[in-house]
């Protein structure tokens, strides 16, 4: 993927967006791997520039951003993992897909874990969780 990539923004400089897929496929590789750090720059870079490009509202950026927030997870970055799915994927997907829709499910989901996973977390915040897994487990029956 990454030589794949060198030969895209070679060639195909002028098309952004399959230069975003492949970043973005190559992140969710690098994670795969464990290879956390790494991920967590390009998904960054991705995220941002699919909002730039498309808006927070568009189903590719809000994709983007929930790879985003299990990066920050697994990297151990709690606090901004949850305010992202929280303060921005969640309304977003919730306004343009719907509340029912499978990715504002999962950014639900990912915000449930994040609260659940965290070390700091408060019994409030597990209970917060909880709440919000049996919401989804609701909605996608």
């Amino acid at each position: 993927l990454e030589a794949t990539l060198a030969l895209t923004r070679r060639h195909w400089s002028h098309d952004e967006r399959n230069i975003l897929s492949i970043q973005t496929n190559l992140a969710h590789c690098l994670t795969r791997l464990g290879r956390h750090n790494e991920a967590l720059v390009l998904n960054r870079g991705t995220y941002a520039r699919w909002v730039a490009i498309m808006g927070a509202s568009n189903e590719e950026a809000i994709l983007n951003g929930t790879s985003l927030t299990v990066v920050l997870r697994q990297s151990g970055r709690w606090e901004e993992a949850r305010k992202l799915a929280q303060d921005q994927l969640l309304p977003a997907a919730g306004q343009s897909l719907g509340a029912d829709h499978h990715l504002t499910l999962s950014i639900s989901q990912n915000l449930a874990l994040t609260l659940r996973d965290n070390p700091t977390s408060t019994r409030d915040d597990v209970l917060e969780a909880e709440t919000i897994m049996q919401d989804v487990i609701q909605r996608q029956r």
